[in-house]
Order: C-alpha cells, then sequence, then structure tokens
C-alpha cells in the first residue's frame, strides 16, 4: 500500500461522502481506478488489434446484417 496525496474537487469529495462515507473514500477511489485502468487497456487492446482480421480473409464477416435478421 501507497499513502499519496490527491486533489479532487469540492463537490466530488462531497459527492463520495455522501454515497460512501468519508471512511469509504479510499476503497471507492481505489476500485474507480481500477475500473479506469482496466478501460484503458481495453481500448488499447481494441486499438492495437483493430483491422487484424481483414475481410477478404474471412468474407463471412462481411454481411453481419443478414445474420442478424
Amino acid at each position: 500500500m501507497a499513502r499519496i496525496h490527491v486533489i479532487l474537487g469540492d463537490e466530488v469529495v462531497e459527492t463520495i461522502d455522501r454515497l460512501v462515507g468519508e471512511r469509504g473514500r479510499s476503497q471507492f477511489l481505489e476500485e474507480a481506478a481500477r475500473e479506469r485502468l482496466e478501460r484503458l487497456d481495453l481500448e488499447h487492446a481494441l486499438a492495437s488489434t483493430a483491422g487484424i482480421l481483414k475481410s477478404k480473409d474471412y468474407p463471412e464477416f462481411e454481411d453481419q446484417a443478414s445474420i442478424n435478421e
């Protein structure tokens, strides 16, 4: 565990406190940071693999609309 100093707007702190209480701040902020990090990892994975499958190699993927009808 590391102790850090962060600056948050008053409105953000008040909302967090209202929802989870002052004693729940750290856990709430850690969970929020983990969720954001997971989203960033997913965005990076999607961006780095975008276009990896070429439609010419997988013609069955070209017209997905007809599958859903």
